[in-house]
């Protein structure tokens, strides 16, 4: 069965956005490997607009084992807003995100992703469509504040702890339905 899984970065403090200010010093061969790894055994992965708008100028032309994940991978851009998605096997949904998500998953083979903990995220975890939260905590206090909107209560049941000998600590958690 099609798990649609969460990948996020987040700091020592709880903040999650622009982690290309504060987590780029722990990309090293351990991270690489691993985002690969969770790259090659999805189908897809999905972005909101923020998070489109943050990779899709960093990773086309790179090249690498995340790189080429990353850019051959297909990707779904949850946005109203965005014109045209340049960024190669990138489409763009404007429709009801929660069908649109059950639709992907149905069709699926392997898993989904999406990274980052912003407005999709909120929207598919409060749907009950996110299987699996893979937090990436970081040992850096980042010292501000992420203004995040509330969503329902959801619990969890960890899975993995995995320590990496950046210092970093990926936590990986199953979602549990109510």
């Amino acid at each position: 069965m099609t798990k649609l899984i969460e990948s996020t970065l987040i700091s020592a403090d709880g903040v999650v956005d622009d982690p290309g200010e504060w987590a780029l010093e722990y990309f090293n061969e351990e991270f690489v490997h691993e985002a690969t790894e969770l790259l090659n055994g999805c189908d897809a992965m999905l972005l909101g607009r923020g998070t489109y708008d943050d990779l899709s100028w960093r990773w086309p032309g790179q090249t690498g084992p995340f790189a080429d994940a990353i850019n051959g991978i297909r990707k779904y851009v949850f946005s109203s807003t965005l014109a045209t998605a340049d960024w190669n096997n990138t489409e763009i949904l404007r429709g009801d995100v929660v069908k649109e998500v059950e639709r992907l998953k149905d069709e699926s083979v392997k898993n989904l992703v999406y990274f980052g903990h912003g407005q999709l995220s909120r929207t598919l975890m409060d749907a009950g469509l996110t299987d699996v939260l893979r937090m990436a905590v970081h040992p850096v206090v980042v010292g501000r504040a992420t203004a995040q909107p509330a969503i329902g209560k959801t619990k969890l049941n960890l899975q993995t702890a995995h320590p990496r000998w950046s210092g970093v600590v990926v936590l990986t958690y199953e979602v549990l339905r109510s």
